[in-house]
């Protein structure tokens, strides 16, 4: 397999997912002339022209709700915001149209959409640019909510999710897309929406994350608590909306502990709901209180030590791990 980075994996997939269906097509902020803000749609300009590799004015509202419309009538856009932070302004669009429409129409209507672009706390970009919107959007009924870990997981969920019938928050990082890893190059390649993956298997407690904080913390923290004895089996949600709480179930009951590591807020945070959705099945047997890590309930600082501060950090989840271990 190749070695590609996150946004070579993006790209691919659209890619891949624009020769194989001519009704999909790119719409965004600079993603043509500019080859895109951060460089995922580099070339597609020019391989499949400006009816298909679309820059957007500065206008969410406009070009989501543009999006929602050409999806109800047959084609299949990816709508790349340059952050989701930027989405409080279409919000609108996403929550009372995208996620309704098929509903409200009894299925007459499908709404196949892409929402995608960079998600949470990235470096230094301050309160306004680094809203965590998974907890926004994940509690809405009609949407499904994606967030890849590896550059393998972001070309097959992205394809995946162009080809859901349903509209998909697609939840990337600016700070993955340099991250590299081994990618199938085979055009057929998915990944399933909806399944979580067991990164590593362990019998002493259960650690779940998604997205960049496993990326960036989760994994070497596992790393350092395996090097000292711990047993950690290790699960990646990929899909938030919807959750497989099957595997995250049979996987606490075996373990029976379990933490969740998350870069949202705590009070009606994401990893507060999948506790939530999962606790009573598992309470029984449950050797120690679910634990969740995540960040401190304040504005993201600008401040690069303070942002990293507000965060969860190795250390942080290497005391959390140990604590609901009794070690």
């Amino acid at each position: 397999m190749p070695t590609m980075q996150f946004r070579e994996a993006l790209r691919a997939a659209m890619t891949e997912e624009m020769e194989r269906d001519e009704t999909v097509f790119l719409m965004g902020e600079e993603v043509a002339e500019y080859n895109g803000a951060y460089k995922v749609s580099q070339g597609m300009l020019e391989k499949f022209g400006p009816k298909r590799i679309i820059d957007s004015p500065i206008s969410e509202a406009g070009f989501a709700g543009l999006g929602v419309g050409a999806a109800a009538m047959g084609l299949r856009p990816i709508i790349e915001f340059m952050s989701w932070s930027f989405t409080w302004v279409c919000i609108d669009q996403i929550v009372n149209n995208a996620a309704n429409v098929r509903y409200m129409s009894g299925g007459q209507y499908k709404v196949p959409v892409v929402f995608r672009g960079g998600n949470g706390i990235a470096h230094q970009l301050g309160a306004t640019h680094s809203h965590r919107m998974e907890t926004v959007y994940a509690r809405i009924p009609g949407l499904v909510v994606v967030s890849p870990s590896t550059p393998a997981d972001a070309k097959g969920l992205l394809k995946a999710s162009i080809r859901c019938n349903d509209p998909v928050i697609f939840l990337e990082s600016e700070k993955m897309l340099n991250e590299t890893g081994e990618v199938p190059d085979d055009t057929d390649f998915t990944v399933p929406i909806g399944v979580a993956n067991v990164e590593r298997t362990g019998a002493d407690v259960t650690v779940i994350s998604y997205g960049r904080p496993l990326q960036r913390v989760v994994r070497p923290a596992v790393a350092e608590l395996v090097k000292q004895g711990v047993d950690v089996e290790l699960i990646d949600v990929r899909t938030i909306r919807p959750l497989d709480v099957n595997t995250l179930v049979n996987s606490i009951k075996k373990t029976h502990r379990c933490v969740f590591i998350d870069e949202d807020y705590g009070y009606c945070g994401i990893g507060t709901a999948m506790s939530g959705k999962i606790y009573e099945t598992v309470w029984d047997d449950l050797d120690a209180p679910i634990k969740h890590l995540c960040s401190d309930e304040i504005p993201v600082p600008f401040n690069h030590y303070l942002e990293e501060a507000m965060m969860p950090s190795v250390e942080k989840i290497i005391a959390g791990v140990k604590e609901v271990c009794y070690r």
